[in-house]
């Protein structure tokens, strides 16, 4: 057994400089697609509020479309698809809009949540006072609706960070792609391989709620 773990920390330290390039990957997707998706969350969630019900159909079948399709899938769909119409794009655009269209619209929906709880007096006299549409939602009510969905938003970014390892299936080399790298000799190390990039993704959302 301590051999084992001797040939496991061995195979770590030969690994460290591609996993921790590969965690860096990970870091910079993660960090892209939720500043990405929560920006496009927002501008989900105003249009959300339109008074034109066509607007709001569209918004309320996109969200229910994102939330309910499978991230991998829509990696899936761009990568392979778009090349099929003449457009390619790299590994990591294909990431960065992949994510965005599906963590915007979770996001989005995090809004509307909170926003239904909201006491709508507030925005009632805001209109009252002259303010247009946009300036309350900018000023009253976007304020509190990202105050209340704080919860929601920042396990989204911990969600981000998890799912960001799937992205080796369209050949980005985030830290769990880069802990294949090296060939295996034995079953046996293959299994402490995918053992590391398990303890990394651990460790990189060990965070509080």
């Amino acid at each position: 057994m301590i051999a084992g773990w001797s040939l496991f920390f061995n195979d770590l330290t030969e690994q460290l400089p591609l996993v921790v390039d590969g965690i860096k990957e990970t870091c910079k997707l993660a960090l892209i697609v939720s500043i990405t998706g929560f920006l496009w969350g927002i501008i989900i969630f105003f249009l959300s509020l339109s008074h034109r019900p066509v607007v709001k159909a569209i918004t309320r079948l996109y969200m229910d479309f994102f939330i309910g399709t499978p991230l991998i899938l829509i990696l899936f769909v761009i990568y392979y698809g778009l090349p099929q119409s003449g457009i390619h794009l790299s590994s990591f655009t294909v990431a960065v809009t992949g994510f965005t269209l599906n963590v915007g619209a979770y996001n989005a929906a995090y809004m509307t949540t909170a926003y239904n709880a909201l006491n709508k007096y507030e925005t009632e006299a805001a209109v009252v006072q002259g303010l247009n549409k946009r300036q309350v939602f900018l000023w009253i009510i976007l304020p509190q609706v990202l105050l209340s969905s704080i919860p929601a938003l920042t396990n989204q970014v911990i969600n981000n960070l998890k799912d960001s390892t799937i992205v080796f299936l369209i050949q980005y080399t985030e830290f769990f792609a880069r802990a294949r790298l090296s060939p295996p000799t034995t079953n046996s190390r293959e299994f402490r391989r995918l053992l590391q990039p398990a303890l990394n993704s651990s460790m990189l959302t060990f965070l509080p709620p």
